[in-house]
């Protein structure tokens, strides 16, 4: 038999590890001392802990390790475990890499502008998105406000269920472009409001569901009259990331107040462009 400190010496493990795989039952001694607690493993369990090394440098965690060595799985179960391991390590490295190729980008902005971007794009996941909206063709950007009153008088004869909890405030309100490259005139853009519940349409106000997306996303702290740049950074992000935009971009009113004023510095919207890697 061999003391725990010296078949800690033998195997490299440490005397706080062995005792927590004796803890867990993942590796128990095989005598413990009843007077001085002392434990003493076998030159036999060494196969076992090799075992268990092993499956811990691929990544398995102490559990699913119990359980491969205590129920003695066969070949084929195995083999399950280590093509979903295979799988989670894949995805992982995808992750990093992703990460690793945004350092990179931020790297390269860095030294091309020689000061820091006051927008930080993130990518981020959206559920589908119950809207009432009225969509144009607007002379120009500015003119998509005009289109709010007449999507929530639309909604008016519903609006407590369809906009609480404090319809009188108007609820959260979007735009959307729709236009597959940069306009100042003759631009295609929607009014919307989020729902909670669906209403009729009327008019040119029409309820739909804008669907789930990845998103390249950002906020921008400001007037509307410099919403531009905050476009501008998202886009480049996109491109520098390899993405492609695939739908309508939107701007969702995070704050803002009545009366709507372009030059209000204290309005904060997000920006959002649902987007997929491109091939």
């Amino acid at each position: 038999m061999i003391k725990i400190g010296e078949f800690s010496k033998l195997v490299q493990i440490s005397v706080p590890t062995l005792r927590y795989y004796d803890q867990v039952g993942l590796l128990k001694p095989i005598e413990v001392d009843r007077f001085t607690g002392y434990r003493y493993y076998s030159a036999s369990q060494l196969p076992r802990l090799h075992r268990i090394i092993a499956l811990k440098g691929l990544g398995f965690s102490l559990e699913e390790i119990t359980k491969a060595l205590d129920e003695d799985l066969s070949i084929e179960q195995m083999r399950g475990m280590l093509r979903l391991r295979h799988t989670q390590i894949s995805q992982e490295l995808a992750e990093v890499q992703n990460q690793l190729q945004e350092v990179e980008v931020r790297l390269q902005q860095i030294e091309r502008e020689e000061q820091l971007s006051t927008y930080d794009v993130i990518l981020k996941q959206v559920e589908p998105l119950l809207v009432a909206s009225v969509r144009a063709i607007l002379p120009d950007h500015s003119a998509v406000g005009t289109l709010f009153a007449e999507v929530y008088e639309a909604i008016v004869p519903r609006v407590n269920e369809a906009l609480g909890p404090h319809p009188g405030e108007g609820g959260t309100t979007l735009v959307l472009w729709y236009d597959q490259e940069h306009k100042d005139e003759n631009v295609d853009g929607a009014a919307a409001f989020m729902l909670r519940c669906r209403v009729p349409d009327c008019g040119r106000m029409k309820v739909h569901e804008l669907p789930a997306a990845t998103m390249a996303a950002t906020v921008h702290h400001g007037s509307y009259n410099t919403i531009g740049e905050a476009h501008e950074a998202v886009l480049k992000w996109i491109e520098a990331n390899n993405y492609r935009i695939v739908g309508a971009d939107r701007e969702i009113n995070i704050y803002n107040s009545t009366p709507i004023r372009r030059d209000d510095p204290s309005y904060v919207t997000e920006i959002q462009y649902p987007v997929e890697k491109s091939v």
